[in-house]
C-alpha cells in the first residue's frame, strides 16, 4: 500500500473536511445494514490522514493535538464509526513516540506513512478491572515472545495490518511490567472475529481477536509502563481523541436534524408559523442544541492547546493542567453528544422516529461511545483539583 503524505495542518483539515463529507453520504446506510467500512478505511489510509503526527524528522507533518482534534471532529461528523478507528491507531502511534527506540520509531513511522496502520487489542474479559491484562505473554529462549489468549473490543482489527496489544511481561519481574506488542494481523495464529453487537458504533469492527501461539520478535515490543513513571500527556491525548469523536456525533445530529426540520417537520398549528424552521420555539430550542455543541467543541480545542503546551514544557503541573482540560472537554462532549442526538427528535416531531431516516443512529452512537469510560470520573478529577488542589494521576487513563 502507498499513501499520500500530508504536509501541514491546513492540508490535513482540508482533506478531512472533504473526506468527512464523503463519509456522510453513506453513513446511514452502512449503519442500517451494519456493513463494515473496508473500502472507506482503506481510502482513509491512502489519504494520509493516519500519518499526521509522525514527526517531521521522520517525514511526517508533525501535527499537534489541537489540529488533530479538528481532523477527528470532521471525520466523526461524517461517520463516527469510521472516525473511531483512527483513535486506536493514534493511541499506539503515541506509544511509539514515547517509548519506542530510534530503530522502532524509524520502522513504525515508515509503516504509518505507507498507510499500514494500527488497530488495537487491549481489553480482556474476566479481570477485576479494565486495567489488568492476563493474556499469556512469555519470553522464549530465542528472545521472542509467545502471545496466546483472547482480547475483546478490538476496534479496527478487521481493517489494519498491525494489531498492537497490551500485555503483562513477567519475564524479569514477577510483579510484571506493562508492555505494548505489535502483532501482524496476517500471522496464521491470529483470528479476527466480527462479533461486535453493540447498538451503536456498529461498524467499528470492535470484535474479538484470538491469538494462538503467536510469536512476536523482541523489536516489536515496547515498555509501555515506563510512560507513567513521570509526568505524561499520554492518557490525556487518548481521552482527547474520544472527546473529539463525541463532538463529531453531536455535530452530525445537528446537521441531520436541521435538514429534517427544514424539509420534513411541520409547524405546530396553534402558533401560526409558516414552517417548522420559522417557528420561534423551534429556533430557540435548536439554538440551545447548537450552544451545547459549540461549547463542547471550544473546550475540545482548549484541551488540545493544553496538551500541546504540556508537550512543549512537560512538568507535573503542565501535564496535570492538560488532563484537567481534557476531563472538562470529555465531560462536555459526552453531554452534548447524548443530549443533542436525543433532543433533536422533539424539534422534528413524530416523523423523526421513522426507521428509514435512521436519525436514531446518532443517539445510539453517542450512548455507546460515551460508555467507554464514565463521565462521573472526569467530574471527580475536576472537583478534586478545585477543592483539594490535587491533579489527576499519571496512569494513562486521564
Amino acid at each position: 500500500m502507498s499513501a499520500h503524505v500530508i504536509a501541514d495542518a491546513a492540508e490535513a483539515l482540508a482533506v478531512a473536511r472533504q473526506f468527512g463529507a464523503e463519509l456522510a453520504k453513506g453513513d446511514a446506510e452502512r449503519d442500517a445494514e451494519r456493513r463494515l467500512p473496508h473500502a472507506e478505511v482503506a481510502a482513509l489510509a491512502r489519504s494520509g490522514l493516519l500519518g499526521l503526527t509522525v514527526p517531521r524528522a521522520f517525514g511526517g507533518a508533525g501535527l499537534g493535538a489541537r489540529d488533530l482534534g479538528d481532523v477527528f471532529v470532521e471525520l466523526a461528523t461524517g461517520d463516527s464509526s469510521v472516525g473511531q478507528v483512527p483513535q486506536n491507531h493514534y493511541f499506539f502511534v503515541d506509544v511509539v513516540h514515547h517509548v519506542g527506540t530510534p530503530e522502532q520509531q524509524e520502522f513504525f513511522y515508515g509503516e504509518v506513512l505507507a498507510g499500514r496502520h494500527f488497530a488495537n487489542a487491549l481489553s480482556e474479559r474476566g479481570s477485576r478491572t479494565a486495567w489488568e491484562y492476563d493474556i499469556r505473554f512469555e519470553r522464549q529462549p530465542d528472545g521472542r515472545y509467545l502471545v496466546d489468549g483472547v482480547k475483546h473490543y478490538g476496534t479496527g482489527t478487521p481493517f489494519a495490518p498491525w494489531i498492537p496489544i497490551y500485555a503483562t511481561d513477567r519475564s524479569e519481574d514477577p510483579a510484571g511490567r506493562l508492555v505494548a506488542a505489535w502483532v501482524e494481523a496476517s500471522h496464521p495464529g491470529v483470528t479476527v472475529e466480527d462479533d461486535w453487537i453493540g447498538m451503536g458504533q456498529r461498524t467499528t469492527g470492535s470484535g474479538t481477536v484470538r491469538f494462538r501461539e503467536v510469536l512476536v520478535d523482541a523489536d516489536r515490543v515496547m515498555p509501555a509502563g515506563t510512560m507513567f513513571e513521570q509526568a505524561e500527556t499520554f492518557g490525556a491525548f487518548g481521552n482527547f481523541l474520544h472527546a473529539a469523536i463525541d463532538v463529531g456525533i453531536a455535530r452530525a445530529a445537528l446537521r441531520d436534524g436541521a435538514e429534517l426540520v427544514r424539509t420534513v417537520a411541520r409547524p405546530w398549528p396553534e402558533f401560526g408559523a409558516p414552517s417548522a424552521a420559522q417557528d420561534p420555539l423551534v429556533i430557540q430550542e435548536f439554538g440551545d442544541l447548537v450552544l451545547r455543541t459549540r461549547a463542547a467543541h471550544a473546550l475540545l480545542r482548549e484541551a488540545g492547546s493544553a496538551i500541546d503546551a504540556a508537550r512543549a514544557d512537560l512538568t507535573e503541573e503542565s501535564a496535570g493542567e492538560a488532563s484537567l482540560a481534557v476531563a472538562a472537554a470529555r465531560a462536555a462532549a459526552d453531554t452534548a453528544a447524548v443530549s443533542v442526538s436525543s433532543d433533536v427528535f422533539a424539534l422534528v416531531g413524530t416523523r423523526a422516529a421513522a426507521k428509514p431516516l435512521n436519525l436514531d443512529r446518532h443517539w445510539r452512537n453517542a450512548r455507546t461511545h460515551t460508555l467507554h469510560d464514565p463521565r462521573r470520573s472526569k467530574l471527580q478529577h475536576l472537583g478534586r483539583h478545585a477543592l483539594l488542589d490535587v491533579f489527576p494521576p499519571a496512569n494513562g487513563w486521564v
